[in-house]
């Protein structure tokens, strides 16, 4: 029985995962800095909802010791999920499960080797995205999936999967979250990056001026999932389903301002290693040109670079 959750990491998908699961559970959300008690979540309907939450710093957590959880979400940026487990593992029984919320394909394999107890990682497309440090608007429902790696914890991913579906994340237990981590990172790698350049939601990629240049990247990122032997789901096949799938994601999440973008929005380092990063490198193994995803990969950068002289 999983009756405690912590939630590390209060972005979007955090929240949203915090507003879900506080009515059903013990929650407390971790979080670096601190932050209102009092959050809004605002429906895809457009209701806002008010609801307190229990948000404490990592250093108020040491002060408090709060009783050790049944589980705990990680849901940073991928490049920061690795140090943030280790700001909690002191606080942690070895044998805790972790579940995983990353976008991409970087610090899931890493955190399964290290830690000791079981480690589920979650694939969702929820939309979601802040509104300040109160705020956070679902923007559009999607499935969730959920697993692990080497298909030891099966019985844990149906616990957890029913009482997220419970929660309003529908979500299922599957045997092949590896496949799916990679389906989610092409779809990811096909939208976020040029949305976030462009400045748009993601439904105004179906404006005729970015579909030439998003379907380019489609497929580039279809003939590297080809070579790496993973399909689209839903009995897609090659490079027509994977345009299927992406731009039915798109239409799904129309609204949805992707993190990516929030991210340059807010001057922070984007997932661009985590989600391009796997892909060129898979490319080059496979002695496959990946053009359109090395110059998005460079106009990040470059978007990173910028952002961190004016802080500067």
């Amino acid at each position: 029985m999983i009756t405690s959750h912590w939630i590390l990491g209060p972005g979007a998908i955090g929240r949203l995962l915090a507003h879900s699961l506080a009515p059903l559970a013990n929650l407390c959300v971790v979080s670096r800095r601190p932050l209102p008690i009092q959050q809004i979540l605002t429906t895809p309907e457009g209701e806002q909802k008010v609801q307190r939450l229990d948000i404490l710093t990592v250093e108020k957590l040491a002060e408090q010791a709060p009783v050790a959880p049944d589980a705990v979400h990680i849901t940073t940026k991928a490049m920061a999920a690795e140090a943030a487990l280790a700001s909690l593992a002191e606080r942690l029984p070895a044998t805790t499960p972790l579940v995983l919320w990353q976008n991409g394909f970087l610090s899931q394999p890493r955190i399964t080797r290290t830690w000791a107890g079981p480690v589920l990682c979650a694939t969702t497309t929820q939309g979601a995205y802040l509104t300040g440090d109160d705020g956070v608007v679902h923007a559009g429902h999607g499935p969730t999936f959920i697993g692990d790696l080497n298909n030891r914890h099966g019985a844990l991913a149906t616990l957890l999967a029913q009482q997220l579906t419970q929660a309003g994340f529908e979500t299922t237990a599957v045997v092949d979250i590896h496949q799916r981590l990679w389906q989610k990172l092409a779809v990811n790698a096909a939208i976020n990056p040029l949305v976030a350049l462009h400045g748009i939601r993601n439904g105004e990629l179906r404006n005729a001026s970015y579909q030439g240049q998003a379907n380019a990247v489609i497929k580039e990122v279809a003939a590297i999932m080809q070579a790496e032997g993973i399909q689209p789901p839903g009995g897609g096949q090659g490079e027509t389903g994977w345009l299927a799938l992406v731009w039915q994601v798109v239409e799904n999440t129309a609204g949805n301002k992707a993190s990516m973008l929030q991210d340059l929005e807010a001057g922070r380092p984007t997932e661009r290693k985590a989600i391009l990063g796997p892909l060129m490198q898979s490319a080059a193994q496979h002695g496959l040109t990946c053009k359109n995803l090395e110059q998005l990969d460079d106009q990040l950068a470059s978007e990173e670079g910028a952002i961190h002289q004016r802080v500067l």
